[in-house]
């Protein structure tokens, strides 16, 4: 299972939301290239970078920030936040990200994502399939859809989709720990008899401690996106560091 840890961005600083509530925001260090490169110095490999201000603006806004982190490490990035269209995607990946995750727009203009899924490959294009009380939630979160998060990626499966990042909402930023319950259904639910392949589920939301790892990496989970919990020293670096040379 792969560790992601997150940064997400506000006026180009790293900060934290609690259930995605802008007014919780907290500023965890002015700079997001210097948590970055704590990362990598941990060796981890992946970083999830949300671009918090362009969810809100339904554009890009941090590209300057993906690509400070981009050229001066060498983490393989996911990149999401605001990303609506093609131009959004072409500047996302100029400027650095090694996969994009597309939510609101797989909801709004499922066309367009799936445009994308045939342009640059189910390896490139993340489905963000962010619930609340198992609804899709889009424009960084501030809407609620009325579609139930495990047909709605299993829709987006048996078009292509291989990755997608599931956040539930009510977890997110609490440190109450993730939804593994959850987790499993999407699991089960989206096992294809079809294909050999399921899908690659990346857990995100709540993550609170570092026992909760091997939880999820034994239900099936492909990845794991770790916040909050590393910012509040709930979770080190060093731990981190040892899963992944152990593993």
């Amino acid at each position: 299972m792969r560790i992601i840890p997150a940064i997400d961005i506000i006026d180009g600083k790293c900060v934290r939301l609690s259930k995605g509530d802008y007014n919780t925001k907290k500023i965890y260090n002015e700079s997001p290239l210097e948590v970055a490169k704590s990362f990598e110095g941990a060796g981890i490999q992946y970083l999830h970078v949300v671009d918090l201000d362009g969810a809100k603006a339904k554009h890009i806004i941090n590209h300057k920030v993906l690509e400070q982190i981009a050229i001066k490490t060498n983490l393989k990035i996911d990149f999401g936040g605001g990303l609506k269209t093609d131009e959004d995607l072409k500047i996302a990946f100029n400027s650095g990200a090694s996969q994009i995750t597309g939510g609101s727009i797989a909801v709004k203009n499922p066309e367009i994502f799936q445009e994308w899924l045939i342009k640059f490959g189910s390896d490139k294009i993340i489905l963000g399939a962010d619930c609340n009380n198992e609804n899709i939630a889009i424009s960084g979160w501030l809407e609620e859809s009325d579609l139930k998060v495990i047909p709605f990626i299993k829709e987006y499966q048996e078009k292509g989709v291989s990755y997608v990042i599931c956040t539930d909402i009510s977890k997110d930023g609490m440190l109450e720990g993730p939804s593994f319950e959850l987790y499993e259904r999407i699991l089960k639910g989206c096992h294809s008899e079809k294909s050999e392949e399921s899908i690659k589920l990346i857990a995100s939301g709540g993550i609170s401690t570092f026992d909760e790892l091997p939880k999820l990496a034994e239900l099936g989970c492909e990845g794991v996106i770790i916040g909050k919990a590393i910012y509040e020293n709930r979770i080190s670096l060093k731990q981190l560091e040892n899963y992944i040379i152990n593993k």
